[in-house]
């Protein structure tokens, strides 16, 4: 309800992602055919990487602690971590779809394996949202703004974008899915492992 009365954030990640695409297909000069399969993968997850922290910002830090403080009366710091991140998956879900068929409008798509690079993308987004989600409630708790959401998420998220471009390469090629067996069982780990330390750590913040 509060997204759909505060529409700002949400149409401001869509206005990010439209210009974001639009930098590229300039700048690149994809009607030359100057931009490689390799270069698609790479920009597209750039561009997922900072839709993610941006939209999962809001998650904490643009809470007030009057509202924070109603939540407190109302839910357990279970319900409050879990229902975050479903909600926070669901709309990183959303903005990764609609991102993938813009982008892939505008810069051609060469993706062959159009299934397993939608587990792909479905996987990356829960993994932005589950880490993404705990590492905005302790900056909100540290007073501090998306600046420090951004310092403390890439020592997170670059190993698992690395997981993730691998993933999606291996699926724009058509390799056979026993090829990425290894990757997508790390990232499905690496997801659950995720939401478990959110899940335990929640708490001692929400008490904070």
């Amino acid at each position: 309800m509060l997204e759909w009365r505060q529409k700002i954030a949400f149409n401001s990640i869509l206005l990010y992602t439209g210009a974001t695409v639009f930098i590229c297909y300039m700048s690149f000069g994809v009607r030359a055919g100057r931009l490689s399969p390799f270069t698609w993968n790479a920009l597209f997850w750039i561009i997922m990487l900072f839709i993610a922290i941006n939209a999962m910002a809001k998650s904490f830090i643009q809470e007030r602690s009057g509202r924070q403080l109603y939540y407190y009366s109302i839910a357990s710091a279970a319900q409050i971590i879990l229902s975050k991140m479903f909600y926070n998956f669901l709309l990183m879900l959303l903005f990764s779809i609609m991102a993938f068929i813009f982008y892939a409008l505008v810069l051609g798509n060469p993706v062959q394996d159009m299934t397993y690079f939608f587990i792909t993308i479905a996987l990356g987004a829960m993994g932005f949202s589950f880490s993404l989600t705990l590492i905005s409630a302790i900056t909100s708790k540290a007073g501090a703004n998306t600046s420090l959401m951004a310092i403390l998420s890439f020592p997170v998220l670059i190993p698992m974008l690395l997981v993730l471009i691998k993933l999606s390469k291996n699926s724009m090629d058509g390799l056979s899915r026993s090829v990425s067996q290894d990757e997508l069982v790390i990232l499905v780990s690496v997801n659950l492992l995720l939401g478990m330390i959110s899940y335990l750590l929640f708490p001692y913040l929400w008490r904070a």
